[in-house]
């Protein structure tokens, strides 16, 4: 094995975006993603201050989206969603692109609103993971967004939100390492089901995968390192 267990629980951003998730469960989603050490959990943005709170003192991030799942928000709402992820305690975000204005061609858009929350996020020492949803993607927009990101320094490019017509490819992976830049890491979402399929986009250069089920991904690497 070329793994350990904490190697593959901090690759996880444990997923807790389904709508119909209740107070209860989004609590036990939390507190499973603490006992875990999982890399972070990534919230509904009106629980992530909660989430803060259970995560305080660990080495778990709190993390939400902006702009989810569409990303056909104004900037400048993207970038209040933004201010107030921070003030409620986010250490990473989780940003849609404009999906409309990158099919659109309007590059200068996508530049801006990127990077206003990007800007934002930073000042405030906090990460961004910029989200394409490839499934309504070309080849030729995924490539521009992988280099929009170098230039604005995004701390990932990232494959969907798992809410779109399809997730995570092995094509598309391949393709955001080839045009990322080194300082850019690249995350896998949707379809990340399974330990398999987790070492599998990791050998690709995949640092971060978003994961709802962490819990049988965990149970079988800790079954595989005789745990």
């Amino acid at each position: 094995m070329d793994y350990t267990y904490q190697d593959i629980a901090k690759m996880i951003d444990h997923s807790l975006l389904n709508p119909t998730l209740t107070d209860p469960e989004l609590e036990q989603g939390c507190r499973f993603a603490l006992d875990s050490g999982c890399a972070s959990v990534c919230v509904m943005p009106y629980y992530l201050k909660r989430c803060a709170e259970i995560l305080k003192g660990s080495t778990v991030k709190p993390s939400t989206t902006i702009g989810f799942p569409h990303g056909g928000h104004a900037t400048a709402i993207k970038v209040a969603e933004a201010q107030k992820a921070l003030d409620n305690g986010a250490e990473e975000l989780d940003m849609v692109v404009n999906i409309s204005k990158v099919l659109s061609g309007d590059w200068d858009y996508v530049r801006w609103d990127i990077n206003g929350v990007i800007e934002l996020a930073h000042a405030r020492g906090t990460k961004v993971k910029v989200i394409f949803e490839n499934c309504y993607l070309k080849n030729e927009h995924k490539i521009r967004l992988c280099e929009i990101c170098g230039e604005l320094g995004a701390d990932w490019a990232k494959t969907s939100t798992g809410y779109g017509t399809g997730g995570a490819t092995l094509e598309d992976l391949r393709l955001m390492r080839a045009h990322s830049p080194a300082h850019v890491q690249v995350k896998a979402a949707g379809g990340i089901r399974d330990l398999d399929k987790l070492l599998e986009v990791r050998a690709l250069g995949v640092t971060r995968v978003g994961a709802s089920r962490t819990a049988e991904i965990l149970n079988e690497c800790k079954r595989r390192l005789g745990k």
